[in-house]
């Protein structure tokens, strides 16, 4: 910390924001030191000094203006347009969105099909996976459902239900050692038919 001009300023690696080092330019600028004079003290580059002290001047205040940025790419008319496509098909990915939404004159990346849906409040998800049904295994569901849906939880206490994996009771691993007689025993898959 040093005194410069009568202030009280930071080294420039103590500066921790753009505010704190505009606020003590205007300070020295309002008790009459020129940009030249500022910037003998190094608490910022010259053009820098004369850009604050301009725009004091011109707004009364040291906060910055934001700036507009990058214009869209597409019209609010554009982006109904594309949540209205991608309702229409929920399985659609971003990249034939963007292909599709080019057929309405929108040139945009997948990426900025993401970012138009998100504001609009879709999010993208992973569809869930889900067994591929044929048409038998759909049938044999329901039957094996209507037959067996009188059972009490004790009926369903007696079944035990299997992948039709082994399971071994006693020993974990299928090597034996030398000189060990052990006996495993394994259950066999039951089947639920009377």
């Amino acid at each position: 910390m040093r005194v410069v001009l009568g202030i009280i300023v930071l080294p420039l690696s103590a500066m921790v924001t753009c505010k704190e080092t505009s606020a003590v330019i205007i300070a020295l600028h309002k008790k009459g030191f020129t940009g030249k004079d500022i910037a003998a003290s190094k608490i910022a580059p010259k053009s820098t000094i004369y850009r604050i002290i301009k725009n004091f001047k011109e707004s009364g205040s040291i906060v910055v203006k934001k700036a507009s940025g990058r214009p869209r790419k597409s019209s609010k008319r554009q982006d109904r347009l594309l949540k209205l496509i991608q309702l229409q098909d929920r399985g659609t990915t971003s990249t034939e969105l963007a292909q599709e939404w080019q057929q309405a004159a929108v040139s945009a990346s997948a990426r900025t099909v993401r970012r138009r849906l998100l504001e609009d409040g879709l999010v993208s998800r992973r569809a869930a996976k889900k067994p591929l049904l044929s048409r038998k295994n759909i049938r044999d569901r329901l039957i094996f459902c209507k037959r067996y849906r009188d059972w009490t939880a004790e009926d369903w206490g007696k079944v035990i239900f299997s992948d039709e994996s082994p399971f071994r009771l006693i020993e974990a691993s299928r090597k034996s050692l030398s000189g060990d007689d052990k006996v495993s025993a394994t259950i066999s898959p039951v089947s639920c038919q009377q």
